[in-house]
């Protein structure tokens, strides 16, 4: 299994500290976030990272060569020219640096910690053969909507009341409403239909929702389906103000 870390983000809500350097190097309890997150799954058996870039990219390509990739094999994927978001910055990967798309890739942004078993996350998918999606209970505005049998079927944001896609039953009630996590396993299949989407800059939420509309919402074979990660603690590290709490909280994951 190969990995892809999401690191072209501008970390606009980290500034000051993004004035300087990518949010990918803002370091916590010693180590850089892309620190974490490479240590994290090469701890979890996973080697062949690909890393994407923007935002000082020469910074990131400098320090994953003075640190030797630690321990692993990172390919920088180079989007300095232009930022295309999770799922199009995928999309670029599977086109320009897989080319034979047979095994699945795991996902995730380098802005988020957690303490997530991603050995227990492999073993699902490799147990189902379909995409895993990291969800949790935790409150916010935007929630994908899972069915009984846990497969995606669409979005809401609760706050504008706003649903996605359009030919989802108008009652949801049915429907379990989880949060997000930053974080997926996708199979090969679901790789292999990144290229429907004919935008260069699109989200991967985009391209999940886009594959709600395409399939039947009462087929079993929907490919996406919600992975609950057992006592789980995630932070996303996304505000100035959060720096030191996220601090506190890198500590706890050591």
């Amino acid at each position: 299994m190969k990995a892809l870390i999401f690191a072209a983000g501008l970390g606009t809500r980290l500034k000051p500290l993004t004035d300087t350097m990518p949010k990918a190097l803002v370091p916590l309890a010693g180590k850089t976030l892309l620190q974490w997150q490479v240590e994290k799954l090469r701890d979890a058996g996973i080697t062949d990272i690909f890393v994407n870039v923007h935002h000082f990219p020469d910074l990131i390509i400098e320090t994953v060569r003075q640190n030797e990739g630690w321990s692993t094999s990172v390919t920088i994927s180079d989007e300095r020219d232009m930022l295309l978001d999770t799922g199009g910055g995928l999309k670029k990967i599977v086109n320009e640096q897989l080319k034979t798309i047979n095994e699945p890739v795991l996902a995730c942004n380098v802005d988020i910690l957690s303490n997530i078993d991603i050995k227990a996350l492999i073993a699902r998918y490799e147990s189902t053969g379909l995409s895993q999606l990291v969800v949790s209970d935790r409150k916010t505005q935007r929630y994908l909507l899972f069915d009984e049998t846990g497969m995606l079927r669409g979005w809401t944001n609760i706050k504008t009341g706003e649903r996605k896609p359009q030919n989802l039953p108008s009652s949801i009630t049915n429907y379990r409403q989880l949060a997000f996590s930053g974080m997926q396993i996708l199979s090969p299949e679901v790789l292999a239909r990144l290229n429907e989407m004919t935008q260069e800059k699109f989200s991967l939420i985009d391209f999940y929702l886009h594959l709600c509309e395409t399939n039947s919402l009462t087929s079993p074979e929907s490919p996406l389906l919600a992975y609950i990660p057992s006592n789980y603690r995630m932070m996303d590290v996304g505000k100035i103000e959060q720096i030191q709490e996220a601090e506190n909280f890198a500590k706890s994951l050591s």
